[in-house]
């Protein structure tokens, strides 16, 4: 499930800060670099930069430093050759990375967003063309997510998907089926999700397609209205006969 979220992931600065002094920065980040499903599986980076120019780094997966500026490059000199110093900066990984990785995974990574799911119609303009049922899911997380069309409980190709990222560890996707209605037939579509103890199905009913339900409610609520203006009349009608039979006796 992790593979299909990001086959990479980063846990940014443990600890991160800068320091300056006379117009010069300086940058120490600590990064642990998660690459799996296995938050053991990790790696660590330390970094300096110098006026945002990266001078010097230590990698973990090669227990050395690396100098990318003069001083970065004597100062990773200097250092590989200190066993200690080397092993000192290695024991980071264990200490903060692994440490905190399952906590980051649990925290974050393996939580579950039920999806939230919608059945439209759109309708073509033109009658030649056949109408496009859409099944779309909002606010799900992870991102691994089938949706399925069935035909009388028979899965059916759809004729195209659209997956989209919120951009907030959300996820939303839009499944699209052509189909010409048939009397009888029962169109549904199907999701399937792990934050989901089984698959979710919505029905839609092609005798009653939306642009016939908002008819409906609005023949209904005329008819209601009818009705109570009708009864209205009437009672009005009959008070106005009652007084006027008084006023002659």
């Amino acid at each position: 499930m992790m593979a299909s979220l990001q086959s990479y992931l980063l846990f940014v600065c443990l600890f991160s800060f800068f320091i300056q002094t006379d117009g010069f920065f300086l940058t120490i980040q600590h990064l642990c670099y998660f690459r799996g499903e296995d938050p053991l599986d990790v790696e660590y980076v330390f970094r300096i930069y110098s006026n945002r120019v990266n001078a010097l780094e230590y990698n973990s997966t090669l227990n050395r430093f690396s100098g990318y500026t003069p001083y970065g490059e004597s100062s990773a000199s200097h250092i590989n050759q200190d066993p200690l110093s080397l092993t000192k900066q290695k024991a980071v990984l264990d200490l903060y990375c692994k440490h905190y990785g399952p906590l980051v995974y649990d925290a974050v990574l393996l939580k579950m967003v039920q999806p939230y799911v919608r059945l439209s119609v759109e309708k073509h303009p033109s009658d030649r063309h056949p109408t496009m049922l859409k099944c779309s899911a909002y606010k799900f997380y992870p991102r691994k997510i089938r949706v399925t069309w069935l035909r009388d409980g028979q899965e059916v190709p759809m004729s195209s998907t659209e997956e989209l990222a919120n951009g907030d560890w959300y996820y939303q996707i839009h499944s699209y089926l052509e189909f010409t209605p048939t009397p009888g037939e029962k169109i549904s579509c199907m999701v399937e999700h792990p934050s989901l103890t089984e698959p979710m199905i919505l029905h839609w009913d092609e005798s009653l397609p939306e642009s016939g339900r908002s008819d409906l409610v609005v023949g209904v609520s005329g008819l209601v209205l009818g009705v109570i203006f009708a009864a209205a009349g009437l009672i009005f009608y009959h008070n106005r006969r009652k007084t006027s039979g008084d006023n002659s006796m």
